[in-house]
């Protein structure tokens, strides 16, 4: 298969995907992939190929692809293709949670600098360096990739990447509590796909509903979130989007568990388990976990919670997930506070603040944990976050934060 019938087979698979033929668009790439000697051509597909399997959820795929991809750059010998590889084997590293590997290729693809394309890719690279930065719960770092993401993404015009951005920080500042701002972004990003976004895939408009159910829901607004979620999960359902559905499987029984319809949740926690299994969604699996962990806590059966906190504590480990450890040491708290064996409940309550302290989860002027106190948080420009109020009211000359760590021990 030459140069241009590789395009014009190509060209049709994208035609098959677009039209919503997502097997018979994947049999014609595999066919390209098979017959084609034309070396671009291949790597052009293999992208396809890893966009395809990254939109099902077929993450292991994705990264078998990617690896393939790569080694077709190095034989191509061209740094603008090398770059795109190193960001697709960051992506699909990314979506198997492992976050290490993502933050490493994402760093290899910063550092090859120059080229046009490289320059062009680098707000996607940052976006995905942030997402595994907030996989590990390293919030400063996080915020200060988004940021950067964000800046390529307005200097590129490039509403795509824009919206992406957004919902991610959407997805950060669920996290870390401040759902003002948590809902402000999906907004944001829901107000490009109607202002931009005809010529787009459904998908970004399903993203952005998800994310405003999740800070709908986290502000108390369950018919606002519950409106939301379906709507994302009827594309989810239309495009066969299975991570997309596992993650509104897993808000609808947030919300159910908010009403503390307990009954209705379970069956929902184990349809988004089921899901997130299957496609390897570690980080989804412990907010599963602790959500049915909540579930037993309202049925009073402790030792069921303790179980289900137990795997999540596992998972968590695992990823570096430092928020879900500091997550299941509140749960167990209550758990073993209600039991009055007071040697765990210590114990806990030890590992809690310690994780605070570790993720620099506390407000530099007043010292209280983030989310404890006034929800609304600002970000000084070294991408350190505090109370809005406390900034207000005391004013500051500099971060206390980077103060703090610029001050280092003295050893005799």
């Amino acid at each position: 298969m030459g140069q241009d019938q590789t395009k014009q087979q190509i060209e049709k698979g994208l035609h098959l995907y677009q039209s919503n033929q997502t097997e018979k668009a994947l049999q014609v790439w595999m066919r390209v992939l098979e017959k084609s000697a034309d070396p671009a051509g291949r790597f052009r597909v293999l992208g396809c190929l890893i966009t395809a399997h990254a939109e099902m959820g077929r993450y292991k795929d994705m990264l078998k692809f990617a690896v393939v991809q790569i080694d077709t750059a190095r034989e191509l010998e061209d740094p603008d293709y090398l770059t795109e590889g190193y960001l697709n084997l960051a992506r699909s590293n990314e979506k198997l949670c492992e976050f290490q590997k993502t933050i490493s290729y994402c760093k290899t693809c910063l550092n090859m600098q120059g080229t046009t394309v490289s320059l062009q890719l680098n707000g996607q690279v940052s976006l995905s360096m942030g997402n595994a930065f907030l996989g590990l719960s390293i919030f400063q770092k996080a915020l200060e990739c988004f940021e950067k993401a964000l800046r390529y993404a307005h200097n590129n015009d490039d509403k795509m990447l824009e919206c992406r951005v957004c919902c991610s920080l959407g997805n950060f500042y669920a996290q870390i509590k401040d759902y003002e701002k948590a809902l402000f972004f999906p907004c944001k990003a829901a107000e490009l796909v109607n202002d931009y976004g005809t010529g787009w895939s459904l998908k970004y408009r399903a993203m952005s509903q998800y994310h405003m159910a999740v800070a709908y829901r986290k502000l108390g607004r369950l018919a606002d979130a519950m409106d939301c979620c379906e709507e994302s999960m009827k594309i989810a359902l239309q495009h066969g989007d299975r991570p997309l559905q596992a993650l509104c499987l897993l808000c609808f029984a947030d919300i159910h568990l908010s009403r503390k319809d307990v009954q209705t949740a379970f069956p929902r926690y184990d349809s988004a388990m089921s899901i997130m299994t299957e496609i390897g969604n570690r980080l989804g699996q412990i907010q599963v976990l602790l959500g049915v962990a909540k579930c037993w806590m309202i049925q009073k059966e402790l030792d069921k919670a303790l179980e289900s906190i137990e795997k999540a504590q596992e998972l968590a480990e695992g990823l570096g997930n430092k928020l879900g450890l500091l997550k299941l040491h509140c749960l167990c708290e209550r758990i073993y506070r209600t039991k009055g064996q007071q040697r765990e409940l210590r114990d806990h309550v030890v590992k809690f603040h310690e994780c605070v302290e570790e993720m620099e989860l506390y407000c530099g002027m007043c010292g209280e944990s983030i989310g404890e106190k006034n929800n609304q948080l600002q970000a000084l420009p070294c991408s350190h976050f505090f109370h809005l109020k406390c900034l207000q009211t005391n004013g500051t000359r500099g971060c206390p934060n980077c103060r703090r760590l610029s001050v280092k021990p003295g050893y005799v």
